[in-house]
This record gives C-alpha cells, structure tokens and sequence, in this order.
C-alpha cells in the first residue's frame, strides 16, 4: 500500500474511532437523560485519573491503541480507569472496524499511531514488540 494511501485509510479510521469515542461519551442521542450524565461523569473521573497516572509515568500507551501499566502495577483506582478506558476504547475500535471493513486490531494500532504523535514529552509509549520508551 502507497504511504498516501495508508495516510488516508489511517485519517478514516481514526476518524471513525473518534465519533464512536464521542458516542461513548454521551452523544448518542439514544442514551437517555438519566444515563447520560452518570456514565459521562464516570469516564471524566476516569480520564482524569488515566491522564494524572500518564503524567506521573504510571500509564502508558501502546501499540495496539490501549493503555498499559509502564511498571506492571498500580493502585486500584488506576487500574480500574485504564480498564475502564480500555472498555470504551474497545467498543470504539469495534464499531470502526465494523464500518470501515478492517479488523478491530487494525484500528487500534491506527489510533495508537494518532495517539503516539500527538503525545507531549515525558509520558511513555510502547511500540510493537519494544518495550516502553519515554517520549
């Protein structure tokens, strides 16, 4: 495949994966007013909680678009955040595979690709097959 056209494929995944993200997050407008805020204020307890355990080098992200544990262990509010948006990250990755035709891996190491350039200085990053490396 031309790098061009893995340049595009790679934007229509990651396209896809985001709205299933914002799906997730409580723009479905299937979800009802009484879901919704429950649901939205557990992911941003999460995300908070991921983003805190990223910049403190607990958390990581890796090759195929989930979280992992840079030193294998964590406290259990952490644990519960990265399995939480793992949870959401999986639903999302599924749902693009299903529209766009690809496997769900596939997408996952297309968003890992977004995530890994848009990353600052100082979390860490596992590539396929390496180990973790801060960026």
């Amino acid at each position: 495949m031309k790098s061009s056209h893995k340049r595009i494929f790679r934007a229509r995944i990651t396209a896809v994966v985001g709205m299933a993200f914002l799906l997730a997050l409580g723009g479905g407008v299937a979800m009802t007013a009484a879901i919704q805020p429950a649901f939205a204020v557990d992911l941003a307890s999460a995300k908070a909680t991921v983003d805190a355990a990223k910049t403190a080098g607990v958390v990581g992200e890796q090759a195929d678009g989930y979280l992992g544990l840079v030193h294998g262990t964590a406290d259990q509010t952490t644990n519960a955040a990265v399995a939480a948006i793992n949870d959401g990250r999986r639903k999302a990755y599924e749902a693009a595979a299903a529209k766009t035709g690809v496997s769900v891996e596939a997408a996952g190491e297309a968003t890992a690709h977004e995530l890994f350039a848009a990353m600052p200085a100082g979390q860490y990053y596992k590539p396929i097959g390496g180990s973790w490396t801060k960026k």
